[in-house]
């Protein structure tokens, strides 16, 4: 075992003993659970202690790319009854290879599918002008123009996230575009609630298109410019989990579960302010109201956690403990 395996899994507490649930049907986890004070680097690792937590499969990078690693790594799901799912970047040039070496990689260990995202910030903070918006949704078309066929050669599903960039709106569209079998979303039943998207809208609409998922619930809050947004623990929430989890079910039966809770500080969301509507060319005031009238009446009956200023260790536990109690409720509420 490596150092770096060693120091990630020492940091993390005993795991949780949950009620079974049915092989093929458990909730996985994304790596992105993590993301505080330690950071799993390592697919191999972070599928041990994820099925030491009793999860049904991981969605990961891939830090090696060795046959050797490779094949460890698919026998030890294949063993574990788990499921993969890698994460990568987006082509962004045409020399680059990268992107194909992921899709052969994931490939080579069973992977249900390659997730990516086309931003890795917030739409409302990364741009500033709508010429800068316009600029990243041209880069974006072209990155996308790349991955699709890669995708489609290598016989992988490729799922990009709806990440804070795409409205639900402009998300469908691009897929429409493209009517490809290998190319849809990894749906995140959270994000768009920072574009004023009805959340129940985005399930419906991106449903149809789901490989992969990001299960969250979400707590809102006020404050001056707009509304705080924070990932709380399944059922702590103002999503109905159960209700959302039912209309990915009904529109893709075999499509996986995972969690992605975030344990950070809560988002500012500055919808009242002018920058904010700086890239969205058709302000919508009905979207705006709607949006801050649920934030008032979904108030979160506790405040919303914060990292900032906690130990190292206190920031390890709570994360650990948000994992721990969406997976348990998973498998009481979800039967996952």
């Amino acid at each position: 075992m490596t150092n770096t395996r060693r120091s990630f899994l020492a940091s993390l507490a005993a795991p949780l003993a949950l009620p079974a649930a049915a092989p093929g049907t458990k909730m996985g986890v994304a790596t992105t659970c993590y993301l505080s004070v330690r950071r799993p680097r390592d697919a191999r690792e972070f599928l041990e202690y994820c099925h030491g937590l009793g999860a049904g499969g991981i969605q990961a990078s891939l830090n090696n790319t060795t046959p050797e690693y490779l094949k460890a790594l698919r026998s030890k799901a294949e063993e574990y009854g788990m499921f993969l799912e890698v994460m990568s970047g987006l082509p962004r040039t045409d020399n680059d290879e990268a992107f194909a070496r992921t899709l052969a990689a994931a490939k080579e260990i069973g992977a249900l599918c390659v997730r990516a995202a086309c931003l890795g910030g917030r739409r409302y903070e990364t741009f500033n002008t709508m010429d800068d918006w316009k600029k990243f949704v041209a880069t974006s078309h072209a990155a996308l123009r790349r991955a699709v066929p890669l995708a489609e050669k290598a016989k992988m599903p490729f799922a990009v996230e709806n990440h804070k960039d795409w409205t639900v709106e402009e998300f469908v569209a691009i897929l429409k575009s493209y009517s490809s079998e290998y190319f849809g979303v990894c749906l995140d039943t959270g994000n768009n609630i920072s574009l004023l998207d009805d959340p129940y809208e985005v399930v419906d609409r991106l449903a149809p298109y789901a490989f992969s998922t990001h299960i969250k619930d979400m707590a809102v809050e006020d404050y001056a410019d707009g509304f705080l947004l924070a990932e709380v623990r399944f059922g702590e929430g103002m999503l109905d989990i159960p209700k959302i989890v039912d209309r990915i079910r009904a529109a893709r039966p075999k499509t996986r579960m995972t969690l992605e809770m975030i344990t950070r500080d809560p988002l500012k969301v500055p919808c009242l302010t002018e920058k904010y509507w700086q890239t969205f060319p058709n302000a919508n005031a009905t979207r705006l109201a709607r949006t801050l009238k649920t934030a008032r009446q979904a108030k979160h009956t506790k405040p919303l956690q914060m990292l900032t200023g906690l130990p190292s260790q206190a920031q390890w536990q709570l994360e650990e403990e948000n994992v721990k109690a969406c997976l348990h409720y998973a498998r009481e509420r979800l039967a996952l």
